[in-house]
C-alpha cells in the first residue's frame, strides 16, 4: 500500500495549499475541541467547501477533535463529531480513548484515529485502540523504530516526519497549564518550553533554550519508515504559513515519487526551520536534538557579512530580491534581522536595525521566489470527457461513468456552426473545480448559443462533482446519558522512591536496573512511565510479581496489567476528565487518578469508588524522553535531581531516572509544590522531587494550591 502524505491545515489557505501541492490527506480543527485552538481553524461552511475540493482531488480530510472533554461539554462534543462526519470528514482524531469507544458504540461507521496526545508507544496500546474501535493510531513522537515495527502489523500507523517537536511526551505536558492556566491538553499551550532556562550543572549555567527541540525532518529516513509499514507520513504545522505547508508536501512528494528532492528541500528550509533540523527520537537521540542557541525560524545559511562603502553586504550565490528577509547570527546566537536593500556584484546589500559586524552569519528566512514556487499548484484531477453534439440529438457528455444529456435536440447551423475546438474550450473551463480536462468531441456543424452551451457545461460538472463526492447519509442524533455516583474516598497513596505513611505506596525508582519491593505496611505498586517499550517490559517482566500491582501513566497499562494478571492503578497521565472516561477506566483499574487539570468541582463530580486526586506534594508537569545535556554520558555528573531556573528566577525540579535504554529520561516538576487540600476522592501525594523540594521550600519558595 502506498504511504500517505498527510499535511496540516490551520486554515483555508493552508488547506488548499496542501491539496494543490499534492497531499493525499489533510488534517484540521474546528472552532471547538481542537488541540490547536490558536490556529485559524474552520467553521462548518468553509469546512464543507474544503472537504468537497479534497474529495474531488482524491484526497481525504481528517478532523481533530482531540482536546480533553469535560462533562459539561459532552453533548457539544457528540454534536460536533456528528456534524463533521455528516459533512464528509474521512476520520475523526481523538485523544480520549474511552470517549472514542463511546463514539464508536453510537456510530460504528465513523472512522476514528487515536491522536498522538493519547501517547500510543507500543503494540499493547495499539491493540487496545483497535479493540475500542479505532482504525489508526498517531504514534507518540518518542517511540523508537523498533516499537513502530511492532505496531504496524496491529493497526494503521501515522508517524510525524516533519515539523515541531514537543519537549514533553505527548499528552503529558502540563507546564503551560500550571504556570499560566493555558492547558496544552485543551488546545491552549503557550509553549513555555521555548523560553530560556539554566540548569545547575557545569556547562549549562547560562540561560539558553534548554528544553526546545530543533524541528524534525525525516526525509532521509523514508525507506526505513516505509519498510516498517508506516501508513501515513504526517507533517506538523497547523500554526504555520501556507507556504511552509506547500513546501513540505512537495518535498515529501518528490521523495516518494523518486524524484530529486534537493531543490524542494531548499524551499522547505527557507519556509521554516527551527534549529537546522534533527531526526527526533525514533532513530536515537543525536547531538543536534535541541536548538539551545536560536529560537524560531533559522532559515538557510547563505553567506556572511562584509562591508562595501560602509554598507552591509552579503556575498552569496543566492539572487536576493525585494521582500526577502534574513536572520543574522553571531557566534551561533541571533543578533537581529535584516532585509534586502539592493543588488551588488556577487551578492546583495542588507539593511538592518542592528549594528552588524564583519563575519556575522546571514541566514535566509523569507524568500519571495521560493515561496512563490512552493505555492505553485501542481495537483489537479485529470479527466477525459466524451462530448457528442450532433444534429437531431440532445447534447451529450460523459466522464468516469457519469453521463449527462441536454433537454432539447440540436439543430443544424444555418450560418456559422459551433466548432469542436469551441466546445472543447468551453468544457476546459471548470468553474473552479480542480480538474484538468481533455476532450474527445464529436460534432457535425450544429447551432447552439454560447449561453446554452455554458449552461449544459455547468449542469454536467455539477453532476460529475456530486458523483465524485456524494452526500453522506446523515447520522441520527443519539442522546444517551451516563451518570457517576460520587463516593467519599478514605484512602491515601504516595508516589516516591522512599516509602511513606499511606495505604498505598507507589514505588518510583530512579534506576530500574535493580529493584526490589520496598518495605511498606500497605499495598505497593510499581510506577511505570508514559513511554514504555517492549525492551522495558522485557527488563521488568520478572519484577512485576514482587508488587501488588502497577501504576501507569499511559493507556498501555490496561493491556499490561491484564497480561500479567496484576491490579492496575491508572495514573494522572490517563487524563480522565469526563464520565465516559471514568466509567471506562473502572472496568480495568482497581484504582484511578482523575486529571490534575480538573478544578475541585469537576474532581468531586467524578469521585467514584476507587478515585484518587493529586492533592498534595509535587506536580509533574513534563515527561521528558531526551537528555537535555546532549546525551554526553562521558561527562555526566549523574545527579538524581537538578534545578531548572527560568528568567524570572522560578526553580523547577528536574528529576533524572533510567529504565532499559542507554539514554536517561527526565521529569520536570512545577516550581511550586501543591498545598494539601480536601477533596471527595481519596488523596494522592507525589514525593518524587521531595529531597530538592524540601531544600527549595527552606529558601522561601511558597507552596500554592492547584485550585
Amino acid at each position: 500500500m502506498r504511504a500517505e502524505i498527510l499535511a496540516p491545515a490551520g486554515g483555508e489557505q493552508a488547506a488548499y495549499a496542501a491539496l494543490y501541492a499534492g497531499a493525499d490527506a489533510i488534517y484540521l480543527g474546528m472552532d471547538r475541541f481542537s488541540a490547536r485552538a490558536n490556529a485559524e481553524n474552520f467553521a462548518m461552511q468553509n469546512f464543507s467547501e474544503v472537504v468537497h475540493t479534497a474529495h474531488l482531488l482524491g484526497a481525504k480530510v481528517y478532523v481533530a477533535l482531540n482536546t480533553l472533554v469535560k462533562d459539561s461539554e459532552l453533548e457539544d462534543f457528540f454534536v460536533s463529531a456528528r456534524e463533521v462526519w455528516n459533512a464528509g470528514a474521512d476520520a475523526i482524531l481523538l485523544q480520549d480513548l474511552f470517549l472514542g469507544r463511546e463514539l464508536h458504540r453510537r456510530y460504528p461507521g465513523v472512522v476514528l484515529h487515536l491522536s498522538t496526545q493519547a501517547g500510543c508507544c507500543n503494540a499493547m496500546g495499539a491493540k487496545l485502540a483497535k479493540e475500542f474501535g479505532f482504525s489508526r493510531v498517531v504514534i507518540a513522537r518518542e517511540t523508537p523504530m523498533s516499537e513502530i515495527g511492532r505496531i504496524t502489523p496491529v493497526i494503521e500507523t501515522e508517524v510525524f516526519v516533519q515539523g515541531a517537536l514537543c519537549a514533553s511526551f505527548s499528552g503529558q505536558c502540563y507546564l503551560s497549564s500550571f504556570i499560566g492556566n493555558n492547558s496544552g491538553n485543551r488546545g491552549r499551550c503557550k509553549q513555555p518550553c521555548r523560553k530560556k532556562y539554566r540548569i545547575d550543572r557545569k556547562g549549562f549555567e547560562e540561560y539558553a533554550f534548554a528544553l526546545s527541540p530543533a524541528d524534525l525532518s525525516l526525509g532521509g529516513r523514508m525507506q526505513e519508515l516505509l519498510a516498517a509499514g508506516v501508513t501515513s507520513l504526517k507533517i506538523e504545522g497547523r500554526m504555520r504559513r501556507p507556504e511552509y505547508v506547500a513546501a513540505a508536501v512537495k518535498y515529501y512528494r518528490a521523495i516518494l515519487d523518486g524524484e530529486n528532492a534537493g531543490e524542494a528541500f531548499t524551499r522547505l528550509v527557507r519556509a521554516y526551520n527551527r534549529g537546522d533540523y534533527c531526526e527526533g527520537l525514533a532513530f536515537g537521540q543525536k547531538k543536534n536534538f535541541l536548538s539551545r542557541a536560536v529560537q524560531g525560524h533559522i532559515g538557510e545559511m547563505i553567506g556572511s557579512i562584509s562591508f562595501r562603502h560602509v554598507t552591509p553586504f552579503c556575498a552569496a550565490k543566492y539572487s536576493a530580491e525585494r521582500g526577502d528577509a534574513f536572520k543574522i547570527l553571531r557566534g551561533g546566537r541571533e543578533v537581529g534581522g535584516a532585509v534586502f536593500a539592493g543588488k551588488g556584484e556577487g551578492g546583495f546589500f542588507l539593511s538592518s536595525g542592528e549594528q552588524l559586524k564583519i563575519g556575522d552569519e546571514v541566514r535566509l528566512t523569507t524568500s519571495v521566489s521560493s515561496n512563490a514556487e512552493a505555492m505553485r499548484p501542481v495537483k489537479t484531477r485529470p479527466i477525459r470527457l466524451k462530448l457528442r453534439f450532433l444534429t437531431g440529438e440532445k447534447p451529450f457528455a460523459a466522464c468516469e461513468g457519469v453521463e449527462c444529456e441536454g433537454e432539447t435536440p440540436l439543430e443544424a447551423a444555418t450560418t456559422r456552426p459551433l466548432f469542436a475546438e469551441e466546445i472543447a474550450a468551453c468544457f476546459q473551463r471548470t468553474d473552479g473545480l480542480p480538474f484538468e480536462v481533455s476532450c474527445e468531441v464529436e460534432t457535425d456543424g450544429i447551432f447552439l448559443p454560447k449561453s446554452a452551451l455554458n449552461a449544459f457545461r455547468r449542469q454536467f460538472f455539477s453532476r460529475l462533482s456530486d458523483t465524485l463526492d456524494p452526500k453522506r447519509t446523515p447520522l441520527p442524533m443519539i442522546t444517551d446519558e451516563i451518570h457517576i455516583t460520587p463516593e467519599r474516598g478514605t484512602m491515601s497513596a504516595v508516589i516516591g522512591e522512599k516509602s511513606a505513611d499511606a495505604d498505598i505506596f507507589i514505588y518510583k525508582p530512579s534506576d530500574y536496573a535493580n529493584i526490589s519491593r520496598p518495605k511498606h505496611r500497605g499495598e505497593v505498586y510499581l510506577y511505570l512511565p508514559p513511554l514504555f517499550t517492549s525492551a522495558d517490559e522485557e527488563k521488568l517482566s520478572d519484577k512485576f510479581a514482587l508488587f501488588d500491582g502497577i501504576y501507569t501513566d499511559g493507556y498501555y497499562g490496561i493491556a499490561l496489567a491484564k497480561k500479567y494478571r496484576l491490579p492496575l492503578f491508572a495514573g494522572t497521565g490517563f487524563n480522565l476528565t469526563n464520565a465516559y472516561a471514568v466509567a471506562g477506566v473502572r472496568e480495568y483499574a482497581k484504582y484511578f487518578a482523575l486529571s490534575k487539570e480538573l478544578d475541585l468541582r469537576g474532581q468531586n463530580a467524578l469521585a467514584a469508588r476507587g478515585a484518587f486526586v493529586l492533592s498534595g506534594g509535587d506536580i509533574k508537569v513534563m515527561d521528558i524522553c531526551f537528555c537535555p545535556f546532549g546525551a554526553d554520558c562521558a561527562s555526566c555528573d549523574r545527579k538524581k535531581l537538578y534545578r531548572l531556573t527560568d528568567e524570572e528566577g522560578r526553580v523547577f525540579p528536574l528529576r533524572r531516572y533510567r529504565l532499559s535504554d542507554m539514554v536517561c529520561r527526565f521529569e520536570l516538576y512545577n516550581c511550586a509544590a501543591l498545598f494539601p487540600f480536601e477533596t471527595a476522592a481519596s488523596k494522592l501525594f507525589d514525593n518524587s522531587a521531595l529531597p530538592l523540594r524540601t531544600d527549595l521550600l527552606t529558601k522561601g519558595h511558597a507552596e500554592r494550591s492547584l485550585l
